[in-house]
């Protein structure tokens, strides 16, 4: 245990807390020794964020949760809740040490209900294994970020996941139907159902997600499946400049076209990705922009109606060409430089801070883009930017200063996303879309709040958790 960052609200894990530990969630599932943890005391943030903590565990089931929490509540031994470690923001990072609770080893797929089109799962189960099991029965989990082949289902619901259908589909929230969630003192909760309407009483389902584990852990959860959407073609449109690569993104969303994805990557993330994959891209030594966009149409008829509709704005407004995927080879050829882009950004770069994540209207994008670019002359940090662009959610990638310690680098490219923050909330934006705000960002949150709205927040918190055990220091600061 780090002592430095033990508030003195919580307790110490002795030997005999430890055995009430085991008891609670059987031996097996406990885990003390250095080899074991220390990889759990940091997530996709990086090492430079570790915290040490006491014991690691990993329970079976929601009745194990439920003894575990009731003795942390009896010793007030903070608790960090963890799904897959893929978070950005430090969420799964036990900065106040106690126990790490993870829950991969509930990972089973329930039930898929094709009646009531629902899917019944434990926390644990990795998206894409979702999704490869309900299209087996003709039906689709839209729920679906980009880290979709390593993220848990219940990660995604603590930062309320979007990804790159949400233009078409929503983010995490419109896809959770209902959840089984163990609160701080171990009751168990049961929320929702296999119905999709629900005026009775408090949305407190609602409420838990995107709360990154501060308010409960969750152990079961139901989820919508929508039908297979019809035919599907995928579209790169190549632009010498970010202007016209913006107002192509307007006009294609007001177009009318069922638009499943709308994607944005600028020239150095390209560049480094495809040197990473060992490809490359159209136009790569003249590009400073590409769109990935997916159309989709119920016959072939309609679909090559929307991808001539589609290509004929991105042409009208500036794209040097537009590429039809005519086959999965194609399709799988353009999406991979977006979905391994974290991969070959770290390749580039092992310092490379992926928690970029700021939101803004639509009609603020080209405002946001040039204020981060004078925000990268002023910190001298470059940056490579792609994103979410139709639903103006911005990912700028910022890679360490050369000479820059990565100890420094921690702390000074927080600083620097804070920077950008503030100008994202200035244009009526947030500090986040879908990595949630975890330990890194919680300086930015409380800084972009007023006071009303955070003694809500510090309510909400108290309400579930009054010893304050569960996740400390996300969200809300220990009091």
């Amino acid at each position: 245990m780090n002592e430095a960052n033990r508030s003195e609200k919580f307790g110490i894990l002795t030997p005999e807390v430890l055995e009430e530990i085991k008891d609670a969630v059987g031996a097996k599932n406990v885990y003390a020794s250095r080899d074991d943890i220390e990889s759990y005391s940091y997530d996709m943030t990086g090492q430079t964020f570790a915290h040490n903590f006491d014991v690691l565990v990993k329970p079976d089931n929601a009745e194990q949760i439920s003894a575990l929490m009731k003795a942390a509540s009896r010793h007030r031994i903070p608790v960090t809740p963890r799904a897959a470690g893929s978070g950005l923001a430090g969420a799964a990072i036990p900065i106040y040490g106690g126990i790490v609770l993870s829950i991969e080893k509930m990972n089973r797929i329930l039930e898929i209900d094709s009646i009531n089109r629902v899917a019944v799962v434990e926390p644990g189960v990795v998206t894409n294994d979702l999704c490869r099991a309900v299209t087996a029965k003709g039906l689709l989990y839209a729920g679906y970020p980009m880290s979709t082949e390593m993220s848990f289902i219940a990660g995604n619901i603590g930062t309320n996941a979007g990804g790159g259908k949400v233009i078409r589909y929503g983010n995490t929230r419109r896809h959770i139907l209902g959840m089984e969630v163990v609160t701080a003192s171990g009751d168990i909760l049961k929320l929702g159902g296999k119905f999709r309407k629900d005026t009775w009483g408090y949305p407190i389902m609602q409420l838990l997600i995107g709360t990154e584990g501060t308010l409960g852990i969750i152990t079961k959860i139901t989820v919508n499946l929508e039908p297979l959407p019809g035919k599907t073609v995928n579209l790169l449109a190549v632009y010498l400049d970010l202007d016209s690569m913006v107002a192509s993104v307007a006009a294609v969303v007001s177009s009318g076209v069922k638009i499943i994805s709308c994607e944005f990557l600028d020239r150095l993330s390209v560049d480094v990705t495809t040197k990473y994959l060992s490809t490359e891209l159209p136009y790569q030594d003249r590009a400073e922009a590409y769109l990935l966009i997916q159309v989709e149409g119920d016959s072939d008829k309609q679909l090559e109606s929307a991808y001539e509709k589609v290509g004929g704005i991105c042409v009208d407004n500036g794209a040097m060409e537009v590429f039809i995927a005519e086959s999965r080879t194609d399709s799988t050829a353009m999406w991979q430089v977006r979905q391994n882009l974290a991969e070959g950004m770290r390749a580039a770069d092992p310092y490379t801070s992926l928690s970029g994540d700021v939101v803004v209207p639509l009609s603020e994008v080209p405002k946001m883009m040039k204020i981060i670019a004078e925000k990268c002359k002023k910190w001298n940090v470059v940056v490579a930017n792609l994103g979410h662009i139709a639903d103006g959610n911005l990912h700028p990638l910022a890679m360490k200063p050369e000479g820059m310690t990565p100890e420094r680098w921690a702390t000074y490219s927080e600083e620097f996303y804070a920077d950008v923050i503030q100008e994202a909330v200035k244009l009526g934006g947030v500090g986040s879309g879908e990595h949630g705000v975890g330990y890194v960002k919680l300086g930015a949150l409380l800084d972009s709040k007023d006071k009303a709205e955070l003694d809500i927040h510090r309510g909400i918190k108290a309400a579930f958790d009054p010893l304050g055990i569960l996740n400390p220091g996300k969200l809300t600061p220990v009091q």
